[in-house]
């Protein structure tokens, strides 16, 4: 990813938090996101393995106790834990799923830990709007071509 664009996309996202109010599933992830635009399914198992991660928190803050630093914590780890399974089992399993892999082990985690914290569709909405700022701002700027 080249410099340029994750500062545009940094800057991007502190704008658009320091505007609204709303974070957009991290402040890096629409940097990273935005590197990725042309190739779908990246996105789509990204925020795939952003959705079960939340609902696997869900799930297991019934049991167990999570909140603050804990909760953060476990979702880093969970959405860490299904990007493995991504990489390794899964490709060995269906081989049409090679394509069909998260963005980084971290970037799920944060995304779904934000959804927790302000909801779903308040997350993903902010995350599309400031991805699709960053990767018009980066071609203005000619970061991307």
């Amino acid at each position: 990813m080249p410099y340029e664009l994750s500062f545009v996309g940094l800057l991007a996202s502190l704008a658009y938090i320091s505007i609204t109010g709303i974070h957009p599933g991290g402040v890096i992830v629409p940097s990273y996101l935005v590197v990725f635009l042309s190739r779908p399914s990246r996105l789509a198992a990204t925020l795939a393995i952003a959705l079960l991660t939340l609902l696997c928190y869900r799930l297991a803050s019934r049991h167990l106790i999570l909140f603050g630093s804990r909760r953060f914590a476990f979702m880093v780890l969970v959405a860490a834990v299904w990007t493995f399974l991504g990489y390794r089992i899964f490709p060995a399993l269906v081989p049409a799923s090679i394509e069909f892999q998260a963005i980084g082990w971290v970037i799920p985690g944060l995304i779904s830990n934000t959804c927790e914290r302000q909801g779903i569709w308040l997350t993903l909405a902010s995350l599309a709007t400031v991805t699709v700022a960053a990767f018009f701002l980066g071609r203005a700027l000619g970061t991307i071509i």
